[in-house]
């Protein structure tokens, strides 16, 4: 969504390209829950406009064609933590696996540590130096992550969560915005693989679940 995600290259055409970076707003907490499900479910309506219109979506034309929803996970508040953000300054541009021959060149922004029903986790958070180069992509931070559910209830791959960059020392990650990569409905997308440092022990049933075709 948004998508999503990176760099045109030549001959393959990038996953997540044409991401919805206008929706992300830093520092976005709301304090009500109320507020939060509207949140969540705006970002439900956003994401399936998006997949039903053919300029934007990545579905194949005989998939978009009776295309109503994507399926998701019953929204749930209590996946949306306030992590810990502890920048890495120093770290050094890597080239990130894709799903096809391609690299994607990332760099480590920062990590960020939270607890979810009693177990830390940690997952890392990067940066695409050549989006970060453009204004509209200047505040984008992309956090792949995979987790229990992967393979059955939610995409094998894992899935992606789009981020702005924080202003202090803290990030909100909302897993009830956890989507799918393009190449989770179309071959001709090339999309980065979730390092294996992404993986979460636990199952987050939030989010976009696994795509099937009707």
């Amino acid at each position: 969504m948004r998508t999503l995600l990176f760099i045109a290259v030549l001959l393959i055409i990038s996953c997540k390209q044409e991401k919805k970076y206008h929706d992300v707003v830093a520092n976005a907490i709301p304090q009500d829950i109320s507020d939060a499900m509207a949140d969540i479910l705006k970002f439900q309506q956003e994401l399936n406009k998006e997949y039903k219109d053919p300029e934007t979506s990545p579905l194949y034309n005989k998939d978009r064609k009776n295309f109503e929803t994507l399926e998701f996970f019953e929204p749930d508040t209590t996946l949306r933590v306030v992590a810990k953000f502890v920048r890495t300054p120093d770290a050094l541009p890597f080239l990130m696996a894709t799903t096809t021959a391609r690299k994607s060149e990332e760099v480590l922004y920062g990590v960020a540590y939270f607890e979810i029903n009693g177990a830390d986790l940690q997952l890392e958070v990067y940066q695409n130096p050549a989006l970060s180069a453009q204004e509209k992509y200047r505040e984008y931070l992309f956090l792949p992550f995979s987790d229990e559910t992967n393979g059955y209830a939610s995409y094998t791959g894992g899935r992606y969560i789009d981020l702005s960059i924080p202003k202090g020392d803290s990030i909100l990650i909302d897993f009830n915005k956890a989507y799918n990569p393009y190449c989770a409905y179309n071959k001709k997308y090339s999309c980065p693989i979730v390092p294996k440092v992404n993986h979460l022990p636990i199952k987050i049933n939030a989010g976009v679940k696994a795509f099937k075709k009707h």
